[in-house]
């Protein structure tokens, strides 16, 4: 059948095409959740493996001591992911939390009140992460350098203040540390309720604020972060000054763990936090990590030695082997990740 042809002065009409069917892209995964999504895998498969391999390996009283027994270091790993973020480093915060604990036993016994000592203990950490931002960024000493030295300062100082170890007994202290919430068989000391709120402060503070969002941007190239007018040096501070903050109260958390301050509590314990961040998920190079993420390396850190204790068989030095290797792949992981954005 003929069509007719369109009217004079009309506009020429245009074939319609038929409609084109909706392509829906599909949905791909940032790059930067899968180190995080890693640790996770990891650490699912070490709590199935050991709920079918050991009894009562899954019960409320083994969670709940794998978060008692390293509550100190959760906290650590919190202040160590904001300098490992800025593309830093912190080698003190083993001595640190040594420190911390020093002081804190030593002004107890004293007579000092637990509300004088508590602040002071802190702040010891505080004083030095400062004193660490400030030889970085405004002297420019390399960050493994500075961090060294307050590392042997704050171990020599342990000794100075207690040679030997200070046990703890001051009542108001005790029932501080003795204080357990009960959930059914779940516990909850406070030693757990301040480190999980350490943890939801460095998240909120990390993703909504914009000194997190500086502290990304640092660890992302400092010198881009310049040029867009953030403020640099008091970040990186600041970031040192967080790290030296979660390390006073880290010792603070162990010193309620231990009832006692001892001059070589914390040796190579920053190796452990710095593990602990590294499969967590925090790039070594800065710019790329969570605060969730180095909580899951704790809990897998943690979770070895759980299962090493289960198996009864193994030295707890094969503990060491496991975090070495673990260690190496998510190293490996992460270097594969950085090539594929370059």
């Amino acid at each position: 059948m003929a069509t007719s042809a369109p009217a004079p002065g009309a506009a020429p009409t245009e074939p319609v095409a038929p409609k084109a069917r909706a392509r829906k892209l599909p949905v791909r995964l940032d790059r930067r959740y899968l180190p995080v999504l890693g640790t996770f895998v990891v650490l699912a498969l070490m709590l199935i493996v050991g709920g079918t391999r050991y009894d009562n390996f899954l019960t409320p009283a083994v969670i709940s001591n794998l978060f008692i027994n390293n509550a100190h270091l959760i906290v650590l790993a919190v202040g160590m992911t904001f300098v490992i973020l800025t593309g830093g480093i912190d080698l003190s915060v083993g001595s640190v939390l040594a420190l911390s604990t020093v002081i804190t036993a030593a002004l107890l016994q004293a007579g000092l009140p637990v509300a004088v000592v508590l602040p002071l203990a802190v702040g010891a950490g505080t004083v030095i992460g400062l004193a660490h931002g400030v030889m970085i960024h405004y002297f420019q000493v390399q960050p493994f350098v500075a961090t060294l030295a307050g590392m042997f300062f704050a171990r020599g100082l342990c000794f100075l203040i207690a040679p030997e170890s200070i046990a703890i007994d001051d009542p108001s202290f005790v029932a501080l540390a003795s204080w357990v919430q009960i959930f059914g068989e779940w516990r909850m000391t406070s030693s757990v309720l301040i480190a999980l709120i350490v943890v939801g402060l460095g998240f909120l503070v990390l993703h909504f604020t914009r000194f997190g969002r500086t502290v990304y941007a640092i660890g992302g190239g400092e010198q881009s972060a310049l040029l867009m007018g953030l403020p640099v040096a008091r970040t990186k501070v600041l970031a040192y000054v967080v790290s030296g903050t979660c390390a006073g109260l880290g010792g603070l958390l162990f010193a309620m763990f231990s009832r006692s301050g001892y001059s070589l509590t914390g040796v190579a314990m920053e190796l452990d936090a710095i593990a602990a961040v590294v499969i967590g998920g925090t790039l070594l190079t800065g710019g790329t990590g969570f605060v969730l993420g180095s909580v899951l390396g704790v809990l897998v850190l943690g979770l070895i030695q759980t299962i090493i204790t289960f198996e009864g068989t193994l030295s707890s030095w094969w503990t060491k082997i496991v975090i070495g290797v673990l260690l190496l792949i998510f190293v490996a992981l992460q270097r594969v990740l950085s090539l594929r954005r370059t």
